[in-house]
């Protein structure tokens, strides 16, 4: 089953908005100077991937997607049982509107 546009489109807002709020979090922004400090600290040594920092550096980006992965999940999770509460409450008159 195909999503209709709208409703693409509006996840998709969603998604975005959910996203910038994440990446303002504090915790993620220490996350991401970190990340950026080890990154910049690999730039003396000519091979990247041979150099002490680069594992560093490479565990922090980790790291960092990763919690920014696990906020949007949750914050999917409470969208959805939002959608679904409401949907269930009164599913007829709000798409009959459309």
């Amino acid at each position: 089953m195909d999503l209709p546009l709208w409703l693409q489109s509006a996840i998709q807002e969603r998604l975005e908005r959910v996203m910038s709020g994440i990446e303002r979090r504090p915790e993620l922004r220490k996350l991401r100077s970190e990340e950026g400090s080890a990154f910049e600290a690999m730039f003396s040594g000519t091979d990247r991937t041979m150099i002490p920092g680069f594992m560093d550096w490479e565990d922090k980006h980790h790291h960092k997607r990763g919690v920014e992965n696990e906020h949007l999940y949750i914050q999917g999770l409470r969208d959805g049982v939002q959608l679904a509460f409401t949907m269930l409450v009164d599913p007829i008159s709000d798409f009959d509107k459309h």
